[in-house]
């Protein structure tokens, strides 16, 4: 059994370098087969609304990468996040939830979890 994997992404285009990486980290994940859940927080809570991306050169899209991690695992918005952002379920992508710090301690404390933040 693959372990779970547990992406936190903090930022968005306001750090494009290390948000494509945590969402190419995330993506490549979900095709080795692993069980991956995409946390969005900060201005990477834009991205769960298909918004605030970003181009950088020699990488894949954002929507690109997120759309990949939805197509095989989870994708959460935080909480806090999303109300700062006046970001509700309905302005975010279909399969994208909104959950807060419980859910998130409950996942990464999980057995076999490995848990990167970005």
């Amino acid at each position: 059994m693959a372990r779970h994997l547990v992406v936190k992404v903090t930022c968005g285009a306001d750090d494009p370098e290390r948000a494509n990486q945590a969402l190419t980290v995330a993506a490549i994940a979900v095709t080795a087969g692993a069980e991956v859940s995409l946390w969005l927080t900060g201005e990477a809570a834009w991205l769960g609304a298909g918004r605030g991306g970003f181009a950088l050169p020699e990488a894949s899209s954002p929507a690109d990468l997120v759309a990949a991690v939805l197509a095989g695992g989870r994708v959460t918005v935080c909480t806090q996040c999303a109300v700062r952002r006046e970001l509700t379920e309905d302005d975010l992508l279909p399969g994208v939830r909104i959950a807060g710090a419980a859910a998130y301690v409950e996942e990464v404390l999980g057995p076999d979890v490995q848990a990167l933040v970005y």
